[in-house]
């Protein structure tokens, strides 16, 4: 795995904000309801992701959780940024402490370009491909998304 449990959770719980509502605020429940996301878990994680400015929260009637960039302006890097870090990208492979060009590690050659394919993945991957995807696939298996109850308030970006 390239990221840890709460990092998958949280592109999970986005993609899924991205796809049921991008322009507006969800409760977390319908946000949780009818996936396998952990209700509790991701309510942490979206904190952290408040503090960083990837979600907008807004409490009261017509609030909860909101995208605060548009779909097309988050990435999967600014998400694993934001609870992983990124230093388990640029580290080697085998886990010497020195591992470059001019140092390389046995497998530093094959991990090099395999890096450099993911990180270009994880930076061009936006929750605007990821939502459509979802949406698509759902589609495919014949299961609906769910339909929201909630109003929303304007999002402010």
């Amino acid at each position: 795995m390239i990221y840890s449990n709460a990092c998958a959770y949280a592109i999970q719980a986005m993609t899924r904000l991205a796809a049921l509502r991008p322009d507006g605020y969800v409760l977390l429940d319908e946000l949780c309801e009818g996936s396998d996301l952990p209700r509790h878990f991701v309510a942490k994680i979206f904190q952290d992701l408040v503090r960083k400015g990837l979600l907008a929260s807004a409490k009261g009637r017509g609030g909860g959780f909101a995208l605060a960039r548009t779909p097309d302006k988050i990435s999967l890097f600014d998400i694993v940024s934001v609870i992983d870090g990124t230093d388990h990208l640029e580290a080697c492979v085998v886990g010497m402490a020195k591992c470059d060009d001019k140092q390389p590690c046995p497998q530093h050659d094959q991990w090099k370009p395999i890096r450099s394919q993911l990180r270009n993945y994880l930076k061009t991957t936006t929750l605007e491909n990821m939502a459509q995807t979802l949406v698509q696939k759902m589609h495919t298996i014949g299961a609906p998304l769910p339909a929201l109850e909630s109003k929303s308030k304007p999002v402010r970006r």
